[in-house]
């Protein structure tokens, strides 16, 4: 079994020099006008590099987003701790010298700490927020207060209120 003398296999060697197939006779004979062509080089089509080629083939996500959904369950809430009466009582003596200090201009009322419930939108619980500033208003229909900031803070959302000195 010989493989056909051309330019080209004699620079590249016969097929079993080079590692390839062995092909028997009648196998031989039926695609011996093709075994020796020129690898195909496209001319509409880029050659496609590896690194392409390989990514072809990279795992994909199947289930969009179910990464997304292990880490909200893997977070971490903390629960709404109900103050006491007592509590609620001393909070309420707090808001009373807040409301109290609302005569003067912002700039002269002294800033405040404000610890706040915030519920959690996607699941059960939520967090405790400090908030530190003055206070701009005390607004009774939405019950709370709302921050130099802007930021509202609904009263039966409150926590502790640490006022500088004890009062205002």
């Amino acid at each position: 079994m010989t493989e056909r003398k051309t330019p080209e296999t004699e620079k590249r060697g016969s097929l079993s020099q080079r590692g390839g197939f062995m092909l028997d006779s009648d196998d031989r004979k039926r695609y011996n006008d093709m075994l020796e062509l020129p690898h195909h080089v496209s001319r509409t089509h880029p050659h496609m590099s590896r690194h392409d080629r390989a990514a072809q083939f990279a795992p994909f996500a199947a289930l969009s987003g179910h990464k997304e959904a292990v880490a909200e369950t893997e977070r971490v809430t903390e629960a709404f701790a109900v103050l006491d009466e007592s509590r609620k009582e001393e909070l309420d003596g707090r808001f009373a010298l807040i409301l109290a200090g609302m005569e003067k201009p912002l700039s002269e009322r002294p800033q405040v700490e404000i610890t706040y419930f915030k519920a959690d939108e996607k699941k059960a619980g939520g967090e405790y927020l400090t908030a530190v500033g003055r206070v701009r208003k005390v607004d009774g229909m939405g019950r709370g207060l709302v921050m130099e900031s802007g930021e509202f803070i609904r009263a039966e959302d409150v926590a502790d209120i640490v006022l500088p000195g004890g009062r205002i």
